[in-house]
């Protein structure tokens, strides 16, 4: 389970680190990629990085439950973290800017907003988290 729970941590921080601070802007430099099409395509996304940080939420749960070992494990405060806010992402964050996204994909005007800001520094201090309980598992488990 030490393995699962390595892998899932350092694949979850790989995904944050490609898709939000990399394709997030990056699509939008492509030739011929319209604001429109470029919020399209994030949606679909970030939505489905979304679903994979959920199974990599599960997978270090799952990780947690069947090692004895951590039970008292202090670190797990460092996994608390980026589930709070994978929470708030899910649940506030993503949907307002999903209906965002779907009103500028309609034509309609929009105010300017900080929610893209908070989406931001949430990733941050998630990836800090992950890899701060990723090398704090690394030397729990001897490796």
């Amino acid at each position: 389970m030490a393995f699962l729970m390595l892998i899932s941590i350092f694949l979850w921080i790989g995904f944050i680190g490609a898709i939000s601070f990399m394709e997030a802007w990056l699509k939008f430099k492509a030739p011929g990629v319209t604001v429109p099409i470029g919020l399209g395509i994030g949606k679909l996304v970030f939505n489905a990085l979304n679903k994979m940080e959920w199974l990599f939420s599960i997978a270090v749960i799952l990780g947690y439950l069947f090692n004895n070992s951590l039970v008292n494990f202090p670190g797990i405060s460092w996994f608390i973290i980026p589930c709070i806010i994978l929470i708030v992402q899910s649940f506030w964050l993503l949907p307002a800017l999903d209906a965002r996204a779907k009103a500028v994909i309609n034509g309609e005007a929009v105010k300017p907003s900080s929610l893209h800001w908070y989406f931001i520094s949430a990733e941050l201090f998630k990836i800090t988290s992950l890899f701060v309980l990723g090398i704090q598992l690394f030397k729990e488990f001897g490796l």
